[in-house]
């Protein structure tokens, strides 16, 4: 059952760009304006992509310590960045705005074909797919099928940088694994 409901959560945080995988913030205040400014949409390059997937591990790891044990924001801040510029980065904040724009792209991808069909569809399909599973107990039904609908009332943006949807999908597989998105 489990199995079946967190690719689904994945995949709705994903199309709703909430990179949680990828970014978790110590401030809420924060989290939520982010949440709210819709993704300044850019042209992706290879060296961004293979500098978010270098700088995955370490910023998992500072993303770790920080949910067990709480540290001042500022010391989190200053991990963030100095990880950030360690892979190639000008800042935390372009790192942030490039797994942004990943993920715009990445949540647009069908898990199963590996193909860009956008994230409406994307969230549609996994509609109908918690709908015909049999072995899903009603109560989790209900939850997956409420998350995906909220989803579904606000997709992500259509992606502006074509260019972008031919690199995530060379980067397809990696960024899956690093994502944690187990749905494949």
């Amino acid at each position: 059952m489990r199995k079946l409901i967190r690719p689904l959560a994945a995949a709705v945080c994903i199309a709703c760009l909430t990179v949680s995988n990828f970014l978790m913030t110590t401030d809420n205040a924060m989290a939520q304006d982010q949440a709210a400014t819709p993704v300044k949409q850019m042209a992706l390059t290879k060296k961004q992509i293979e500098g978010v997937l270098a700088a995955q591990k370490e910023m998992d790891e500072i993303n770790e310590k920080v949910s067990e044990k709480p540290k001042p924001y500022l010391i989190v801040a200053e991990q963030l960045e100095s990880a950030a510029k360690k892979n190639g980065f000008a800042s935390y904040d372009e790192y942030t705005s490039v797994v942004e724009n990943v993920s715009l792209v990445f949540a647009g991808f069908d898990p199963t074909s590996k193909k860009y069909i956008g994230s409406e569809a994307v969230i549609k399909a996994q509609i109908a797919q918690v709908q015909a599973d049999k072995n899903i107990a009603a109560e989790d039904k209900t939850e997956a099928l409420d998350e995906l609908n909220n989803a579904l009332k606000s997709p992500a943006p259509p992606v502006e940088n074509k260019g972008n949807i031919d690199l995530v999908a060379e980067y397809y597989d990696r960024l899956a694994e690093a994502m944690g998105n187990d749905q494949q």
